[in-house]
């Protein structure tokens, strides 16, 4: 008996023995020792700059000063931590149990960097393989994992950089960090805030079950992030590369606020397309920044959204949607929309506007947006049911009509915008039942003709400017309206036949092809069809210069014995307040051609009354005086020979 207490004595002298010279020891040779026992442990070096102290209990703790812990040697030359100071300690009754229970660690501005590749992250620590390790003995038997918890971390002015094949992935400075896991089968809570432009940003998350997460398997994730103006839920499931498959949930009050708070200052989100928003669905993450939508509800501002998306994360961004919307209005879009600096604007009774066109938006990303709605109010005009899908590519923009209302018709076809070098406009499409006064009210202004047209048309546009696009135009087209009317004047009073009809004139169809050129429309076959009368039109519409100067001819079918009279009607001015009036030099010169004609017949008739009077006869042409003339002589001749020979 008195071997067993010389022998427990002699334990307790060494293990005293070795405490006490531990806590004697300077603290250049304890960090010394520790980074020895970390570089055998993990193969990564740990550095200290200042002393270390260390304590035993009821906390075995760790103090230091300025420290970094090496990264992976795959990785990056820069620490994968660092930090001014840290705190480290855990239960060393638990530890001597066989439990590690992490009591605390905190760090004053640390800078974490995260990297991720080839399927292997830094913070994946395994102690290095010894020479004698490989050799032909019987391998080990793999040690039981021990269950690691934590009560408290605490990162203070913290740093958090992630990696991932090289890339930075997100960078975010002046962080404060802290995170509880007090028991194995309890959940990880971690909340952080972070420094933001127009305030700061608020993250709590919550993982029930760390164990299966830190394996890298998918486990359950809770997320909400607040931000100035704005705020984002996720609940569902994430791995520790990223990736995430759950409900997503995005609500902003101030969309441009938010979007300043991530690094996007300066963009503003124009009225209709969220300035407030309320997003919601079922979203998919996977590590190669593949991002996928399903069942998505968007509202943003007044506008309704319903569909499905596809998103590539690049540069610029790949998006593949299919939305379906109700009644959309984008009718102020224009009043947010920044059309750039310099040069000077214009109403649109001087002409069109002289501001620099900003069309860097089309540059923003490339893909396919298909949108099916009830209707779609834009700026100037609604636009009624219509099936649209607009194709991004590289800075150009197509919007395909399959079909879309448009003017009360239906429009097929597409309108292009080019901003790859410099900016051009240009399209082709057929309408049919549009309503020709709502579209040239809306166009030009032009409010005097109306009716149900048809049409085609092919443009072209180039210029920084509505002005400069307007003065280029080329292309062509036709037209053909069914029964309609012209205000401005009335041909049945112009043509002297009644009362008319108001100062209106009512015509059964119209047709006409044109060709532009110069942003000048060219136009030399216009008909159009009245009950009594037919009316030509040849001349030029200046789409540039918004003015016209255009000849348009009425001839009254009944009238002068069914040749018809022609009272020619010029259209001169500017598309605000043209000038109609008669061409009364068409006019006179047609009157002087008809009253030479009249004077000519008149004199031919009395010469031949006159001859056929001489010669005892009716001629009615100057063809029968020869024969005439011939019989008469015939005549006299025989009654001389009768007389000559004696008879009667």
């Amino acid at each position: 008996m008195k071997w067993l207490i010389r022998i427990l004595f002699i334990l307790v002298a060494v293990v005293g023995l070795v405490v006490g010279a531990l806590l004697l020891m300077p603290g250049d040779k304890l960090g010394a020792l520790l980074a020895e026992q970390v570089k055998a442990e993990t193969g990564r070096d740990l550095t200290f700059s200042g002393d270390v102290s260390i304590s035993f209990w009821p906390v075995l703790g760790l103090e230091t000063g300025p420290v970094t812990f090496g990264n992976a040697d795959w990785a990056g030359s820069e620490p994968m931590l660092s930090a001014e100071s840290l705190s480290f300690g855990v239960d060393a009754a638990a530890l001597w149990g066989g439990e590690i229970r992490i009591k605390r660690v905190f760090a004053n501005s640390p800078v974490l960097r995260l990297e991720y590749a080839n399927g292997r992250g830094n913070w994946e620590l395994t102690a290095p393989t010894s020479a004698a390790s490989t050799g032909g003995g019987t391998a080990p038997a793999p040690q039981a994992t021990q269950p690691i918890t934590l009560d408290r971390l605490e990162l203070s002015n913290a740093r958090l950089i992630f990696i991932e094949n090289g890339a930075t992935k997100w960078n975010f400075r002046d962080v404060s960090l802290s995170a509880q896991w007090p028991d194995v089968s309890a959940p990880m809570i971690m909340e952080a805030n972070m420094a933001v432009p127009g305030g700061s940003v608020q993250v709590n998350l919550k993982l029930p079950d760390l164990p299966a997460f830190a394996s890298g398997g998918a486990a359950p994730l809770e997320l909400s992030m607040t931000a100035p103006g704005g705020r984002i839920a996720f609940n569902g499931r994430a791995t520790i590369e990223g990736e995430m498959d759950g409900m997503t949930e995005v609500k902003t009050s101030n969309t441009d606020a938010m979007l300043a708070a991530f690094g996007q200052a300066g963009v503003a989100v124009p009225n209709g397309l969220g300035r407030v928003a309320d997003v919601s669905g079922q979203m998919t993450y996977t590590r190669d920044g593949r991002i996928s939508l399903r069942d998505m509800t968007a509202v943003l501002d007044h506008n309704r959204f319903d569909g499905e998306a596809d998103i590539v994360i690049s540069d610029p961004p790949q998006i593949t949607a299919r939305l379906r919307a109700g009644d959309l209005n984008f009718s102020t879009f224009a009043d947010t929309v920044e059309t750039g600096s310099g040069g000077t604007g214009a109403s649109a009774s001087d002409g069109w506007s002289t501001t620099p066109i900003d069309a860097s938006a089309l540059g923003l990303a490339n893909g396919s947006i298909r949108l099916t709605a009830s209707s779609i109010a834009v700026p100037d005009m609604t636009l009624g049911q219509s099936d649209l899908t607009l194709i991004l590519d590289r800075s150009r923009a197509v919007l395909k009509m399959q079909p879309a209302t448009l003017f009360s018709g239906k429009l097929n076809g597409q309108v292009v915008a080019n901003n790859r070098n410099g900016l051009s406009v240009g399209g082709n499409f057929k309408a049919q039942g549009v309503d020709v006064q709502q579209a040239l009210s809306t166009l030009g202004g032009v409010e005097r003709l109306t009716g149900t047209a048809s049409a085609s048309l092919e443009f072209l546009g180039v210029g920084q400017t509505e002005d400069a696009i307007m003065r280029s135009l080329s292309g062509k087209g036709d037209i053909a309206v069914g029964k309609g009317v012209i205000s401005g004047f009335d041909l049945n009073r112009l043509m002297g036949r009644g009362e008319g009809s108001g100062g209106t004139t009512v015509f059964n169809s119209l047709t006409a092809s044109f060709t532009m050129d110069g942003g000048n429309l060219t136009n030399n076959d216009l008909l159009m069809s009245l009950d009594n009368f037919r009316a030509d039109g040849a001349g030029r519409v200046g789409i540039g210069a918004r003015d016209i100067d255009y000849l348009f001819t009425p001839v009254a079918l009944r009238a002068n014995s069914g040749e018809g009279i022609a009272v020619p009607v010029r259209i001169v001015g500017p598309w605000s307040d043209p000038s109609i009036r008669p061409d009364l030099t068409k006019v006179i010169e047609a009157a002087a051609e008809g009253k030479l004609k009249d004077l000519e017949n008149d004199a031919k008739s009395k010469v031949l009354e006159k001859v056929g009077s001489e010669l005892d006869t009716t001629i009615t042409d100057t063809d029968q005086i020869e024969d005439v003339l011939k019989d008469k002589l015939e005549e006299e001749a025989k009654k001389g020979l009768l007389k000559l020979f004696g008879g009667d």
